[in-house]
């Protein structure tokens, strides 16, 4: 089966790579993925409604390399965590990867439907 492909605005080819999964175990809901999304895929949820995460949990690290936790927009009162929406609106263009401190996302090619 062939891949699906795209061109650079140089007439370059390449080969987008969709968002599979989110680790939502190493996620810290900082909202820079749902931020920097040009698409509607992402969700940001509370991390209660996850089945198997607690808030409180020891593997749990709301620290990121930032340090700006405290200026994201985003409520500290509740632990949050990024659910998939509508990963079939990706696009492919990886920007959540890039940003994300926690390097949550898992991104594969597709092939192209017949």
């Amino acid at each position: 089966m062939m891949m699906i492909t795209g061109l650079t605005r140089g007439g370059e080819a390449y080969t987008p790579a969709f968002v599979m999964e989110i680790n939502q175990q190493n996620c810290i809901g900082c909202g820079r993925c749902f931020k920097v999304c040009p698409r509607e895929v992402f969700d940001l949820i509370d991390r209660d409604e996850v089945e198997g995460l607690l808030a409180d949990d020891d593997d749990y690290d709301d620290d990121d390399m930032y340090g700006d936790d405290d200026d994201d927009g985003f409520s500290d009162d509740t632990a949050m965590v990024m659910s998939l929406k509508d990963a079939l609106d990706c696009i492919g263009c990886g920007s959540c990867a890039r940003i994300c401190p926690k390097k949550c996302f898992t991104h594969e090619p597709q092939t192209a439907a017949a």
